[in-house]
């Protein structure tokens, strides 16, 4: 049997600010945004460059009740985890980028790691994993 992963949906505000935020700031790639009339809303699906992995969904909050998950959609909790070929590349563009990072970079036994926030205050982690690591290994 062979699973995997398609599309991780993340509740936003509003469809194009969050397309700013993932394509302008992260340096996503943008994969899809699709107007679907009969239900009023897009579907925009975004990938970190390079990615044959899990997509990100962006899916507008189009409930009251959903709002309140706009940035919390964990809790306060990281909620992703971003994995990089090379962290302080990729660190110091986004800190140039405006990027909030909430946890400075630290060595760990599993690789670098800093916790940054997305447009509404989710966490995220920005990692390089030593290449000994698991999920290390999947990835190639």
């Amino acid at each position: 049997m062979k699973q995997s992963l398609v599309h991780v949906a993340i509740v936003v505000r509003d469809y194009d600010e969050a397309i700013d935020f993932y394509v302008n700031k992260l340096k996503f790639e943008l994969l899809e945004d699709t107007y679907q009339p009969e239900e009023d809303k897009r579907w925009v699906v975004v990938s970190p460059p390079g990615s044959t992995g899990a997509t990100l969904l962006l899916a507008r909050a189009s409930k009251p009740e959903q709002i309140d998950f706009i940035g919390n959609q964990a809790g306060g909790r990281v909620f992703l985890f971003l994995n990089t070929d090379d962290f302080w590349r990729d660190y110091n563009r986004m800190v140039d980028d405006g990027i909030q990072f909430i946890r400075e970079p630290k060595e760990a036994d599993y690789g670098t790691v800093a916790v940054f926030e997305d447009l509404y205050g989710n966490l995220w982690d920005l990692l390089q994993l030593n290449p000994n690591h698991p999920m290390a290994k999947r990835s190639h």
